[in-house]
C-alpha cells in the first residue's frame, strides 16, 4: 500500500517491482565528465525514494561539491524505469531509474547536475515554442579480453561496413545487445558492423532530447555488460587503435513546434530546410569550436578528428558529402527533415553535448545568423589556400585548443552553468597537462636508440 502522495506513474512502478520480483534498484546519475554512477537500494526503499529521495555523499563525485557541503539526494524519475536485462538469479531481478540530483541545503535541483544543464536548455527551447528531438549513433570496440580478463586491442574479425558472419563474428554479441535493449524499451532501427575491424554500431530511434541522453547512458551500460557477458570488452573510446577509424557519435537534431510540425522543413527550399533549421546549422557552425571540448572531451578524442578517416574536421555543412562537420540527411517525410553533427564521439557527456549543440543552435536562431551556402566538394581534397577561398575553419586539433575556446565562448560556457562550467574546464585542463608531461610508447620507439 502506498501513502496516497504518489503519481500513477510511480504506483504503476511499485507495481511491476512487485509482479518482476525485483529486489534491488539502481538509482543511476551522471557524474560532469559522463560517468554513470548508481547508488543501489533494496527495491522495498523505492516509495521512499519517490517520496523523500535518497540522501549521498556528492563530494566523492567527480566535480560535484566541496566535501564540507557534501549531502546530496537523488530524486528518480519513474518514466526512466527499466528492468535490467540480467538477473541476479532465477528468482530475482534488479531495476534501475534515472535520477536528478537535488541540493540538500536549498532542496532546489542541483546546478552541478548534467541532466539539470540539458534540461535548461529544453526549457529555452519551449521559450521560444520549441521541443528538441535528438538522434544519437554511438560506435564502439569490441576487444577480446586477457586470461586474467582484462581488455587488449585486439579484435575478434576481420569484418567492415556491413560485412555478414563468417567476417562478422561478433554478430551474436550486437543480437544479445539488442534483445536487452528492447527489454529495455528501446526501439533499435538497425545494427551492423562498421568500417574497422571490431567496430560496431546500433542505431536507436530517435527520441525527446532528454530521454535521447537517458538512453545514452543506459546504451553504453548494456553494451558493456552484456559483451563482458561474451568474454568481450566494450569500448566507447573513440580512437583505441592507431591509423584505424575511431568512433563517433554523429547526432541528428531537428525542432518541432507546439502543433507537432517540424520546424526545421520546408518544401519549397532547394534543400527542404527551413529559415530556422538554416539558422540553426549556422549557430552550430559558428560555435563549433567551443562545441568541440564538450563533445569531444578526451585528449584521445582528437586522434579521431583528423582527415583522412572520416571524421569531420571542417567547419562547413552539406546535402551530400560526410567530409563535412554537419551533413543534412536525405528526409523520406517532412517530419524526418534534421540535422546531423558529425563531430561528437561516444566518450562525451551526453546530457552536456546534446545541451550545448541546443543552445548553439537556437543562438542562431535568435540572432538570424545566415548559413553559408552547402559545400558539396569533397573537403579533404582542397588545399589550404581552396579552404581558404571557401572560408572553411578547422576544429581544434586538441584538448587544450578546445578548451581555450570553450572558455572564450560565452554563449556555449555559460550554457554549462557556473558550476559546470568551471569545474568541467578545470578537469580538462588538468587531463591535457598531465599527457603532455607524459612519455609514449611512440616517443620512445623513435627517439631512445636514436639520440
Amino acid at each position: 500500500m502506498t501513502d496516497g502522495n504518489l503519481t500513477s506513474t510511480e504506483e504503476s512502478v511499485l507495481e511491476k517491482i512487485e509482479s518482476e520480483d525485483v529486489d534491488f534498484l539502481r538509482l543511476q546519475f551522471t557524474d560532469i565528465l559522463g560517468t554513470v554512477k548508481n547508488v543501489s537500494v533494496p527495491a522495498r526503499q523505492t516509495e521512499k525514494a519517490f517520496t523523500e529521495g535518497i540522501y549521498f555523499d556528492g563530494s566523492s563525485i567527480e566535480g560535484f561539491v566541496r566535501i564540507q557541503e557534501s549531502d546530496m539526494r537523488l530524486k528518480p524519475d519513474p518514466e526512466t524505469f527499466a528492468i535490467l536485462p540480467w538477473r541476479n538469479d532465477e528468482n530475482s531481478a534488479a531495476a534501475r531509474m534515472i535520477c536528478d540530483v537535488y541540493d540538500t541545503s536549498t532542496g532546489e535541483p542541483f546546478e552541478g547536475d548534467p541532466r539539470r544543464v540539458l534540461k535548461d536548455a529544453l526549457e529555452r527551447a519551449k521559450e521560444m515554442g520549441y521541443t528538441v528531438n535528438a538522434a544519437p549513433e554511438p560506435e564502439f570496440f569490441l576487444f577480446e579480453e586477457d586470461e586474467e580478463g582484462r581488455a587488449t586491442t585486439k579484435t575478434n574479425d576481420a569484418g567492415g561496413y556491413f560485412d555478414l558472419a563468417p567476417k562478422d563474428l561478433a554478430s551474436d554479441v550486437r543480437r544479445d545487445i539488442i534483445y536487452g535493449l528492447e527489454s529495455m524499451g528501446f526501439e533499435v532501427e538497425a545494427s551492423h558492423h562498421e568500417v574497422a575491424e571490431g567496430q560496431h554500431e546500433i542505431n536507436f530511434e530517435y527520441d525527446d532530447a532528454l530521454t535521447t541522453a537517458d538512453n545514452v547512458g543506459t546504451f553504453r551500460t548494456v553494451v558493456r555488460a552484456i559483451a563482458a557477458q561474451h568474454d568481450y570488452h566494450a569500448t566507447f573510446m573513440p580512437k583505441p587503435i592507431p591509423k584505424i577509424n575511431g568512433s563517433g557519435m554523429h547526432t541528428h537534431l531537428s525542432l518541432f513546434t507546439e502543433d507537432g510540425e517540424n520546424a526545421f522543413h520546408d518544401g519549397d527550399d532547394e534543400f527542404d530546410l527551413s529559415d530556422e533549421a538554416r539558422a540553426f546549422t549556422a549557430g552550430i557552425l559558428e560555435h563549433a569550436p567551443a562545441i568541440t571540448a564538450v563533445a569531444n572531451p578526451t585528449v584521445n578524442s582528437y586522434k579521431r578528428l583528423v582527415p583522412g578517416y572520416e571524421a569531420p574536421v571542417y567547419v562547413a555543412w552539406s546535402d551530400r558529402n560526410r567530409s563535412s562537420l554537419i551533413r543534412k540527411p536525405a528526409a523520406r517525410v517532412p517530419a524526418a527533415s534534421r540535422v546531423e553533427l558529425r563531430s561528437p564521439d561516444p566518450s562525451c557527456n551526453p546530457y552536456l553535448a546534446i545541451a550545448v549543440m541546443i543552445h548553439a543552435g537556437l543562438n542562431g536562431i535568435e540572432n538570424d545568423l545566415d548559413c553559408p551556402d552547402p559545400v558539396r566538394e569533397n573537403i579533404y581534397e582542397f588545399d589550404e589556400q581552396k579552404r581558404e577561398e571557401y572560408g572553411i575553419e578547422t576544429l581544434p586539433s586538441n584538448l587544450g585548443e578546445a578548451v581555450d575556446a570553450l572558455e572564450e565562448d560565452e554563449e556555449i560556457y555559460n550554457a554549462l552553468g557556473e558550476h559546470v562550467g568551471a569545474k568541467f574546464v578545470e578537469a580538462k585542463r588538468q587531463e591535457f597537462e598531465e599527457y603532455l608531461i607524459d612519455v609514449s610508447q611512440w616517443e620512445l620507439d623513435r627517439y631512445l636508440e636514436t639520440f
